[in-house]
């Protein structure tokens, strides 16, 4: 293994240990050498890497974003787009192991950005990431003749509210709210909006 792919190998098993750790134990918990060990490398390998915590967290929820995108997006040239938006909005909820904990940094996230700038900041900087994933998706559908027009930044902007609001309570357990019903009920404004049928596709 060359020098390069072993670096990037370190990088990903520091950013995977530091996702586990912080949505078990919460950011200000955490401490270098917990997700050092958790890692097997050393604290000194993962300072040269990530000098700071603050530094760490924001890598590690960059991390968990792009990797969400790149599974979600593997046949985005060639499955319908109705397909490729519905995996979208599912994977805007935390419908599995692994995006229950990136809901679980996601609201660690929320929390730091009520109280430090540069959290508020890089907060900012995600959603419009989020915007732009579900826009792109919206617009290869209008384009290729699948989707009505529409607004599209304002249907963005619906989905993630919806999301956000559907997401806590589900992560809260709340009783009233399944993960079924959540998804209808996003999907049930996406399909007005697209001249979609009602039901979320299935692949």
């Amino acid at each position: 293994m060359s020098t390069k792919m072993r670096t990037a190998d370190t990088r990903e098993r520091i950013l995977t240990a530091a996702c586990e750790a912080i949505a078990e134990i919460g950011f200000e918990k955490i401490r270098m050498r917990m997700v050092a060990e958790r890692a097997g490398v050393s604290t000194a390998l993962l300072h040269y890497h990530f000098d700071t915590r603050e530094k760490l967290f924001t890598e590690a929820m960059t991390h968990s974003f792009a990797n969400t995108a790149t599974d979600v997006e593997r046949d985005a040239g060639t499955a319908p787009a109705a397909v490729i938006l519905a995996r979208i909005v599912r994977n805007l909820l935390p419908t599995d192991p692994e995006l229950h904990q990136d809901w679980r940094l996601w609201q660690e996230l929320w929390v730091r950005a009520l109280r430090d700038e540069a959290t508020r900041t890089f907060a900012v900087d995600l959603y419009a990431q989020l915007h732009t994933w579900v826009a792109e998706a919206v617009r290869r559908g209008i384009a290729s003749g699948e989707f009505t027009p529409t607004d599209v930044d304002d249907l963005c902007t619906l989905v993630l509210s919806l999301s956000d609001g559907y997401g806590i309570r589900l992560m809260l357990r709340d009783p009233t709210v399944t993960l079924d019903s959540a998804l209808a009920s996003i999907w049930r404004h996406v399909s007005a909006a697209l001249g979609l049928p009602e039901s979320v596709p299935v692949e």
